[in-house]
């Protein structure tokens, strides 16, 4: 199962015919090994053409615009906590795009970072990877209650997931957080309070699920409301996290401004009903993020709830156009009467109520399926 060929892989080999590729997403989400399997199937670390910005030998030769000889595909990593990443990366692709072609990874948002202007404009295509997910195992043979099991306990990052060890599990999590929260923190934000950062951390996975109150979180950490978004947005960037806003509709009383939280491990979130939305979470934003990178849609993630507390977990839009909502159950209940109110008070076509079940059935205009059939049917990636 270790190597299972990456979702984004294909779109990338195309895309290094014309233009660099970016690859961001989460620390440990594999984007090294994705991207060293550009140049073949084993290609470890210690490739010529894979140089990371972490080893001192690799910063002050790429300042001088040294690339190792005869590589016809280069491998930088990390370069995004140099300054003037953009600038060297420019410089580099302009006088070799003839001769080379250019990979760029890195666990922040690359497109977050950069400091002072893009320069790069039309020269690069930006992929961001996320973590395993059903459709990528069952695609390789796993059977997909399995599969789906795995993902639950294990999360779908690759470590964890095929390691299927509980206690190297916990050791993961706890190394992961550290290196995000110590290094990378420290690399690339101006943030003193390390250890109220990590506190607030510590608090987000009994968040998940619910609209996410600010002044709760400030009150638990006592600073201030600004302070507590600045600090939510870093750990948004650093890929620990991400929120969604509400949808709203002419014909319903929608909250406007709550958002909810969800984490990039839903393995950190206790409880079997938050973990599973959680996990839902994350396959509905890759399938955005995959339409976005790969498609060219514009895509958003949001959920529904009004003033009266009636709510469904998820609705996805498509170039700003409702495609498809989702409510999770973790049993097989009967169909969510939120989802039927707002069936018809909004322009939504299709409602989905997923679960952990087997039961598959029409209730009024929402389809009430397991969760790994509507996986499957939907063609997430």
């Amino acid at each position: 199962m270790s190597r299972i060929e990456r979702y984004l892989k294909a779109d990338i080999v195309e895309t290094l015919q014309r233009k660099m590729a970016f690859i961001g997403g989460p620390r440990q989400v594999g984007k090294t090994t994705l991207a060293l399997s550009l140049l073949n199937r084993v290609a470890t670390e210690k490739h010529p053409a894979y140089l990371n910005w972490d080893n001192p030998k690799v910063p002050p030769r790429l300042r001088q615009g040294e690339l190792p000889p005869n590589q016809p595909l280069i491998i930088l990593d990390e370069i995004h906590k140099y300054a003037r990443w953009r600038n060297l990366v420019k410089g580099l692709y302009d006088t070799e795009k003839s001769e080379r072609s250019l990979v760029i990874t890195g666990s922040a948002r690359l497109d977050h970072y950069r400091k002072g202007g893009d320069a790069l404009t039309g020269r690069y295509r930006y992929y961001r990877l996320h973590p395993f997910s059903l459709n990528e195992l069952t695609e390789h043979g796993e059977n997909p209650a399995s599969a789906l099991g795995l993902l639950l306990r294990f999360g779908g990052f690759p470590e964890p997931l095929f390691t299927q060890s509980d206690r190297d599990l916990r050791r993961w999590q706890r190394e992961r957080m550290s290196q995000i929260l110590r290094d990378d923190l420290r690399d690339l934000e101006r943030v003193r309070e390390i250890s109220l950062v990590e506190h607030l951390a510590d608090l987000l996975p009994e968040k998940v699920g619910s609209p996410l109150s600010i002044k709760s979180l400030r009150e638990d950490l006592q600073v201030d409301h600004k302070t507590v978004e600045r600090w939510l947005t870093i750990l948004e960037n650093m890929y620990v996290c991400f929120r969604i806003p509400p949808f709203g509709a002419k014909r319903i009383r929608a909250v406007k401004k709550e958002q909810k939280l969800y984490l990039w491990d839903w393995s950190m979130v206790q409880g079997p009903g938050p973990r599973f939305e959680n996990l839902a979470a994350c396959q509905l934003l890759k399938y955005c993020h995959w339409q976005e990178d790969v498609h060219g849609h514009r895509m958003e993630l949001r959920y529904i709830r009004d003033t009266d507390k009636r709510e469904v977990d998820f609705v996805v839009l498509q170039d700003r156009k409702p495609l498809f909502a989702v409510e999770c159950k973790t049993g097989e209940k009967a169909a969510s009467t939120a989802a039927r109110y707002f069936s018809e008070r909004t322009d939504i076509p299709h409602f989905y109520q997923v679960h952990l079940g087997q039961a598959h059935y029409q209730s009024g205009n929402t389809t009430v399926l397991p969760f790994t059939t509507f996986c499957q049917e939907l063609g997430l990636p």
